[in-house]
């Protein structure tokens, strides 16, 4: 039989793996309850993600989106926080394994490790398509775009011009959708005004989506009016295309090759690798198939939640990797380990969908719910309202909006800083006049 967590005094030991949006809700429903908690997560913050991309195209600096756990969970008593990378699940044992050679035993487990970005098999691609999950990733966006203006400011060929100039951005989901017109706003409006070389028609902001339409999963009303207002902006949507590779040149289409630096990874997620570890069937996107209460089958002791959980959607299909999800079904756990440990027995999970959103642009958004579709300025609004008020942290609020307001009236954005550049501007121009010297040697050769 499985070793117990419990102390001495015979309080439950849960463990919860991951500080996103599930994890940390449930560590802190769990805060008035007589367990005790452990929550293991590589980093040592929480990351409000819905807002990286305004990280990722200089709107916001990291530490506006982002809170210590450790002070999210500061008056949970019961709560202690490791920073680690779990290695594996030993559930016969009842045994987490960390990175660092440490290992923990739990009474109950709640997995809300969430995703990563999924390349369809094409992990190759990563070198050249830059994701958006984490800090580190939105960062090196913003430098990535920021570095292709300083090359472009001293470039004089217009080809190559051309091609620094490119931003491509692969996924037309909110994430795509987002990140599309956030990039026209700064390369068009901001960035063309700080580099007086660079006109303000130069950059071009190319959204490629293999669907027939953007936001696949909103009504097709929502749909076209998000395409029209990301057309109108003057984002090239590119609809029914698929990415057939993608390399140093740029993205290989059917018909076409775009010739680009920064190209953006926004087409899709697998769950965290620790899934494999409970031995549960998983779906094509590598999430567990969990009950209706969300614990793992055969495993009544272990819950998946959020992204890196499938579950049942009425209707067919599962619940969406969305924030609202993860915390429904972070106090939903919290609470039937509350109910378990008192003996009594949990009814199964209910999600209650609030409805769905995303913002276009300035002014510009699309929301829908309980049947109620908005799209325009006042989208725009509710969208800035809902965002603010699940944004963890006082101080955050309140930074964020100014720094919305601050956008909003000067067309500014004041995080756009360059940091940890591997080498000159002078030194990677060079090396890429080198390599487009080679390319076209290589092509005469070859005909």
């Amino acid at each position: 039989m499985a070793a117990m967590a419990q102390d001495a005094a015979g309080i439950p030991h849960v463990v919860i793996i991951g500080a996103g949006f599930g994890g940390l809700e449930t560590a802190k429903a769990l805060a008035k309850v007589p367990v005790r908690v452990t929550l293991v997560d590589r980093w040592n913050h929480h990351l409000f993600q819905p807002l990286l991309y305004q990280v990722a195209t200089a709107g916001l600096s990291p530490a506006e989106i982002a809170i210590p756990i450790r002070s999210v969970l500061r008056e949970a008593t019961n709560a202690r926080v490791v920073m680690a990378t779990v290695t594996d699940i030993d559930t016969s044992s009842r045994t987490i394994h960390l990175d660092d050679g440490a290992s923990l035993t739990y009474d109950y487990l709640v997995v809300a490790a969430g995703a990563r970005a999924s390349y369809f098999g094409h992990d190759e691609w990563q070198e050249f398509a830059i994701p958006l999950k984490s800090v580190e990733d939105a960062v090196k966006i913003r430098r990535t775009v920021l570095l292709a203006f300083e090359r472009a400011d001293r470039i004089e060929d217009p080809a190559l011009r051309r091609r620094e100039l490119t931003f491509v951005v692969i996924g037309g989901g909110p994430t795509g959708v987002e990140l599309a017109g956030s990039l026209l706003e700064l390369t068009q409006r901001v960035l063309a005004a700080d580099y007086r070389r660079v006109s303000p028609d130069e950059p071009r902001v190319i959204l490629i989506e293999g669907a027939d339409r953007v936001l696949n999963h909103m009504s097709e009303e929502s749909s076209a009016a998000t395409l029209a207002s990301l057309q109108k902006m003057g984002v090239d949507v590119r609809l029914g295309k698929l990415a057939k590779n993608i390399d140093a040149q740029g993205v290989h289409l059917d018909d076409e090759l775009i010739e680009a630096d920064t190209i953006v990874w926004a087409a899709g997620v697998s769950a965290s690798p620790i899934a494999k570890a409970l031995g549960a069937e998983l779906d094509r996107g590598g999430r567990v198939k969990v009950n209706q209460d969300c614990t793992v089958p055969s495993c009544p002791e272990v819950f998946a939640i959020g992204d890196i959980a499938a579950f049942p959607a009425e209707g067919g299909g599962i619940l969406p990797g969305v924030s609202p999800v993860a915390m429904q079904q972070g106090r939903y756990v919290a609470k039937s380990i509350a109910e378990r440990a008192a003996g009594e027995t949990p009814p199964p999970f209910v999600y209650y969908d609030k409805g769905t959103m995303a913002t276009i642009g300035r002014s510009q958004a699309v929301a829908e719910t309980s049947g109620l579709k908005l799209k325009g300025f006042t989208a725009w609004l509710a969208w800035l309202f809902v965002h603010l008020w699940y944004l963890v942290g006082f101080k955050n609020r309140v930074f964020v909006l100014l720094q919305w307001i601050f956008s909003y009236v000067f067309y500014r954005r004041g995080a756009r800083l360059i940091t940890h550049v591997d080498a000159p501007v002078e030194v990677e121009l060079r090396s890429r006049r080198l390599r487009e010297v080679a390319t076209e040697k290589g092509k005469d050769v070859a005909a």
